[in-house]
């Protein structure tokens, strides 16, 4: 019920809430509007229909106003047939290439090219966006006028931070863990900012301008600007698994790991990030391409929440977006409580090993693990198809016995002795080196066949990135890289001045952050890091640190334009390792911190940058963007310091596999296995002893890609959604509890809601999609934090078939094999290690 009772008290207080100034107020300063008299009724009445089509806002027969529509209208009328020739033109070469613009629309264009009937088509390019996800989350205008930077609004972002810091850090250590996302954020935020309009209206004046601590209603742009805090800060440090791993004894037990070294290191690495976004912002922020799918949700229940709606009636709906927000996240709420703790095995679902819970073979085939509605159905599909031919290498290399895996777990991320023990790295280091006597007389660390898909996968995925987005985006890479060069050389230019899409005009009235500002940051953050890691005992030297960081900047920008245009993160994880045990073998501190600041440099950047491009579209200006974003991750970086070392000094069995409250710590365990493989043991003995052919997966993946994009180019129809890197990223996937299971359910929802529904539904699609996957995820979010602290934190558990099922037998133990390991063991014979 509280789920229930939440939406309605907070629909009671929007009820009053109109801070939005209406279309007339806003486009009557653009000359276009007098052109509607230009027109006859009919004319208008036609171009009315064509745009309304366009953007999902009626059905046949059910024409309705609404403010998008009358802007672009008078956009359209007011545009010559010359330049609406030329912008689609321009339209047809830009996205040529483009898998998230619509083919039907392409299509369209060239028809529309050949006939002189471009009105419509040309001013949504030109005044709005080519991509429909975006148009249903966004406005094509701006007004400057609404408050964002107030004292409520910077007062509501540090408290959330704080609150989602300490949710999200806590327990991100927990499998599985408990996240609050900017939805769920949003959620709470906006009865807190309604409540701050119960406050006077007191205020001071600067500069002539008067500042009050209750400016008028709360705003979208405030609540949004509290979002940009939250979001890249309401989480746990990257930083904070790797700390755990040098400190901890369940992994390398390093005393020297104090509060300073914690708090110095974790605040350079995560600033570092915010450097290298604000050199991405060319690449990744202001191209059309660059959609970022994954922040259409969070736009959209902002809207949803502040900003007043035209009442449509779309496919025979009428209900309010913001109606249709509460009705489906209290249903999920109240439905969560099944599948998360009343009945677990729905959540589960390896119906299959029900059957027979004691046999092996049925288990590793159908294994369980623990819904996309915003990924595009390509990527989806790509991701998944790499995953299924990932599972029948897996399977094979797992039956033939291949490099010992058939002693081990088929799909684990842990490392084996060859006697079948979990492998312990103190036992082989010496001063936190690698003791070569003691290496030898105990034994290699094995790895699963999953494990070794998983890095097969991940090393082709490196050099496959990198190639394909040089033959596929090398305008965009090198325009961007003239951009960079000129606003060094000239300080003063804007960067949204060689930009002519529609949101870079409406955002160049707004001063802009420059380069140099980003710059400065980095520099700093680099600095404090080399003292760091140079003060405290980490045996790193500063000469691989650069070598690391000028690598991965090197696969940001090509990871980056993917991630911006699929929705997907390649999560460029061991490359850093990788190069890090080259250069110093034995020595897994350096390939932690190594990896450390080459994750950052990938990760955080694209945290920080996911965010400007949130702030572009919801019209934030840049500055008040840059500072909240400084501010909530300075925050963080202390709060998350005091967490882990709270958790870390009073938590019993803290990450260890039988902790209690499930505090199992799964991805620095997988951290801890790839620093053991690639800077204890070292790539050179992995890839020459122990997993050869390992180290043929670079090259694999730099030569894939050439013979791909000339094919494509031969068969452009044929090859259109077919994405190399994708299809090896859903290979990577294994490696881990993650199975076929874990991703089929939601092929099934993007299948049906961003294929079908969008296709057969589209104006259903516009209205309602978005705001479906904020309801179920926000939904999840609390109800899952309301489990956790009402039952599962007081050991109020149900103890019954439904709850047991899916653990039964071998399932749920992990720890089964098809053959049984010799008595002297097995793998490569003792002193050949």
């Amino acid at each position: 019920m509280t789920g229930v009772v939440c939406g309605l008290a907070i629909m009671d207080l929007r009820s009053s809430n109109s801070n939005e100034k209406s279309i007339s107020e806003i486009v009557v300063k653009e000359p276009t509007i007098g052109a509607t008299e230009k027109i006859s009724l009919e004319e208008r009445d036609r171009i009315s229909e064509q745009i309304r089509e366009r953007l999902g806002t009626f059905t046949v027969g059910e024409i309705e106003n609404d403010n998008n529509t009358d802007y672009i209208l008078s956009k359209a009328i007011e545009m010559s047939l010359e330049k609406g020739l030329e912008i689609l033109r321009q339209a047809a070469i830009y996205h040529t290439d483009d898998l998230n613009f619509p083919e039907q629309a392409m299509a369209h264009i060239q028809n529309l090219i050949g006939n002189a009937e471009s009105e419509v088509e040309a001013v949504l390019i030109d005044s709005f966006s080519p991509y429909p996800e975006v148009r249903a989350v966004c406005d094509p205008y701006d007004d400057e006028t609404i408050p964002v930077e107030t004292i409520r609004s910077y007062f509501l972002g540090v408290v959330w931070v704080v609150i989602g810091c300490f949710v999200n850090s806590f327990f991100s250590w927990r499998q599985p863990s408990l996240h609050l996302q900017s939805t769920a954020i949003q959620l709470l935020l906006y009865p807190c900012g309604r409540a701050m309009q119960l406050l006077p209206d007191w205020g001071f004046t600067v500069r002539g301008k008067r500042i009050s601590i209750n400016p008028g209603p709360w705003t979208n742009k405030e609540q949004m600007f509290c979002t940009l805090m939250v979001n890249v800060a309401a989480g746990s440090s990257n930083f904070m698994n790797y700390v755990v791993s040098q400190k901890l004894p369940v992994y390398y037990d390093q005393p020297w790991v104090t509060v300073g070294y914690i708090m110095i290191v974790n605040l350079s690495s995560t600033i570092i990030g915010f450097g290298w976004a604000g050199i991405l912002r060319r690449w990744v922020i202001y191209p059309t391409k660059s959609m970022w799918p994954t922040i259409l949700p969070t736009l959209t229940l902002n809207r949803a929440l502040l900003v007043p709606e035209t009442q449509t009636r779309v496919n025979g709906w009428s209900m309010s977006k913001y109606k249709f927000f509460f009705v489906c996240f209290g249903g999920m709420f109240l439905y969560f409580f099944l599948p998360g703790y009343v009945f677990t095995a729905m959540s589960d679902f390896n119906w299959i090993t029900w059957i027979a819970p004691k046999n092996l073979v049925l288990a590793m085939v159908a294994s369980w693990v623990s819904v996309p509605l915003v990924i595009p159905v390509f990527a989806t599909l790509n991701n998944y198809i790499g995953m299924l031919f990932g599972g029948v290498a897996v399977i094979a290399l797992y039956w033939t016995n291949y490099r010992w895996g058939g002693y081990l777990p088929i799909n684990s991320n842990q490392l084996w002795t060859n006697h079948g023990t979990q492998f312990n790295v103190s036992k082989v280091l010496t001063d936190g080196l690698l003791d070569e006597e003691k290496y030898q007389s105990y034994s290699p660390p094995y790895m699963s066949s999953g494990n070794l898909v998983y890095l097969g996968g991940f090393f082709m995925m490196y050099t496959m990135s990198f190639t394909y987005i040089l033959l596929t985006e090398y305008k965009v890479i090198r325009e961007a890289f003239v951009g960079f060069y000129l606003g060094i050389k000239n300080r003063k230019a804007s960067t949204y001045e060689r930009y002519n899409d529609p949101m870079s005009r409406m955002m160049i009235k707004y001063k802009e952050v420059p380069d140099w500002w980003f710059l400065v940051i980095f520099v700093i953050s680099f600095v404090l890091f080399i003292i760091g890691i140079t003060h405290y005992p980490t045996h790193t030297p500063v000469s691989s640190i650069i070598v690391t960081m000028l690598t991965s900047f090197a696969m940001l920008i090509p990871i980056a334009i993917i991630y911006s245009v699929t929705g997907f993160n390649l999560r460029m994880n061991n490359l850093s390792s990788v190069i890090s045990g080259y250069m110093l073998p034995g020595n897994g501190n350096a390939n932690l911190l190594c990896r450390l600041i080459g994750i950052n440099t990938d990760t955080q950047a694209d945290s920080f940058v996911s965010d400007l491009k949130l702030a572009h579209y919801a019209k934030i200006p840049p500055r008040a963007a840059f500072r909240g974003q400084i501010l909530g991750t300075i925050i963080q970086c202390f709060l998350t310091v005091g967490i882990i070392i709270f958790q870390m000094n009073t938590i019993p069995g803290f990450c260890t596999a039988t902790q209690v409250d499930k505090f199992t710590c799964a991805g620095t365990t997988t951290i801890y296995a790839d620093s053991v493989l690639f800077g204890v043991i070292g790539p050179q003995r992995l890839f020459s002893k122990l997993y050869p052919p390992l180290k043929y997966s670079f090259l694999i993946g730099f030569l894939v890609v050439p013979p791909f994009w000339y094919l494509r180019k031969l068969f452009p129809k044929q090859l259109r959604y077919v994405h190399p890197v994708l299809l090896c990223n859903g290979a990577a996937s294994w490696g881990s509890s993650y199975s076929l299971v874990y991703f089929t359910p939601g092929v099934y929802a993007s299948l049906g809601f961003m294929w079908y529904i969008r296709r057969r539904y589209f104006a259903w699609w516009s209205k309602y999609n978005y705001i479906l996957t904020s309801a179920f995820s926000t939904g999840v979010a609390l109800c899952g934090v309301v489990i956790y602290f009402a039952f599962q934190y007081k050991a109020v558990n149900l103890k019954w078939w439904g709850n047991t099922i899916s653990h039964a037998g071998v399932d749920g133990a992990r720890k089964g094999a098809i053959l049984a390991i010799p008595s002297h063991g097995f793998g490569l014979e003792p002193g050949n290690y």
